[in-house]
């Protein structure tokens, strides 16, 4: 199989989706792969290290796109790379589908086959190509608030720790997955007073065993959240429900009980956010207010650590790149019902059914697009 790597077009990205590792593995298994020019430079691999490993680099995305069998990338095409996509086509990247309508058209338009990274699973039942950027984002979070609050931007000018005489920053983390729990470590890390919520008891105390007094929790709910509200410095919003639109947990009408200057740190901006007053903003401009309470929505915050993210996931997504071109994406597949699971678009249909629920469109089964 030919496999092709662009460079990443979406705003302040410089992740890479194969790293030189990866290339040189696909490589020794028999397959070609050709990057475009330039592609690895933001996350610090030059094209010499693609060469070196056996890699060919052409000149522009259109040769990558129309050479490859199978595309590998980091960002959910933008809307040219959509229109280079072809009929029979694989596509392994992100997707993040459910918020995003004019892609999800354009993808089932194509006809190509669509693996999104976000909608793969493990036998534990988590996420294992979306962990590792979760780990890297919830470690970005209380970094990427405490410069928030930051009075020059906006924020309370609070620091996250305080000092001898002056209390730490009260951190509110909703969410006790994979971002919550490194969003808390390093929170706590940071000296501030952290408290995670979560509805998943058996979580909580996880949590709770693991982690001791480094952090509170508490059980999640509308009056608790209430409560803490006014209190909190910064909000950190950790919600993910996998493959669909995430909910809205803080409204605009209760942004007025929080203080003047808190900072919002919305990591589920990629799902459409689950504060009400989210959107998405990039690494360029990241930070924006209202009702006097500061909002980050990055909608790529791992691209600011672009060499460590572009490695982790590197890790993560060449077991499943290798077994789709060893074995064609319909047996690979059918082999794993893990990534069956991340197929989300096939031959003009969409297949995954949280996505057709948040749009309001038709789908057909992961396994019925195995027959077509």
């Amino acid at each position: 199989m030919k496999i092709g790597c662009p460079k990443e077009i979406k705003p302040q990205e410089f992740r890479v989706g194969m790293t030189p590792n990866a290339a040189g593995e696909a490589i020794a298994n028999g397959h070609e792969v050709v990057i475009e020019t330039g592609a690895g430079l933001g996350a610090g691999f030059a094209d010499a290290d693609y060469t070196a490993v056996g890699a060919t680099i052409l000149p522009a995305a259109a040769d990558v796109f129309a050479q490859a069998d199978m595309i590998v990338k980091v960002k959910e095409p933008q809307a040219g790379e959509r229109k280079m996509l072809r009929e029979g086509q694989i596509l392994f990247t992100y997707l993040h589908l459910a918020p995003d309508p004019e892609q999800t058209h354009d993808l089932i338009a194509s006809g190509a086959t669509c693996i999104a990274y976000e909608t793969v699973t493990d036998r534990s039942g988590g996420l294992p190509l979306l962990a590792p950027m979760s780990e890297v984002a919830g470690r970005l979070a209380p970094q990427v608030g405490a410069w928030t609050l930051q009075k020059a931007n906006g924020g309370r000018g609070v620091l996250m720790g305080g000092v001898p005489g002056v209390g730490p920053a009260k951190v509110i983390v909703i969410g006790g997955g994979v971002v919550g729990t490194h969003a808390a470590k390093i929170a706590a890390g940071m000296g501030a007073d952290v408290t995670v919520l979560d509805r998943s008891l058996p979580r909580l105390r996880y949590l709770d065993d693991v982690f001791g007094g480094t952090f509170k929790t508490g059980y999640s709910s509308a009056g608790l959240l209430e409560e803490l509200l006014p209190q909190a410095d910064m909000v950190i919003g950790a919600v993910l429900i996998p493959g669909a639109a995430a909910p809205k947990l803080i409204s605009r009408k209760q942004l007025s009980i929080m203080k003047p200057g808190a900072a919002l740190v919305d990591v589920a901006i990629d799902q459409g956010g689950c504060f009400e007053t989210s959107r998405a903003t990039t690494h360029q401009d990241p930070v924006y207010e209202v009702d006097g309470i500061m909002h980050y929505c990055v909608a790529n915050m791992p691209g600011a650590v672009a060499r460590t993210s572009t490695i982790a996931l590197g890790n993560a997504t060449m077991p499943f790149m290798l077994a789709l071109a060893n074995k064609g994406w319909r047996q690979a597949c059918a082999d794993d019902v893990h990534l069956l699971n991340g197929l989300n678009v096939h031959a003009g249909k969409l297949t995954y059914a949280a996505v057709g629920e948040a749009l309001g469109l038709e789908t057909i089964t992961a396994e019925a697009a195995l027959k077509i």
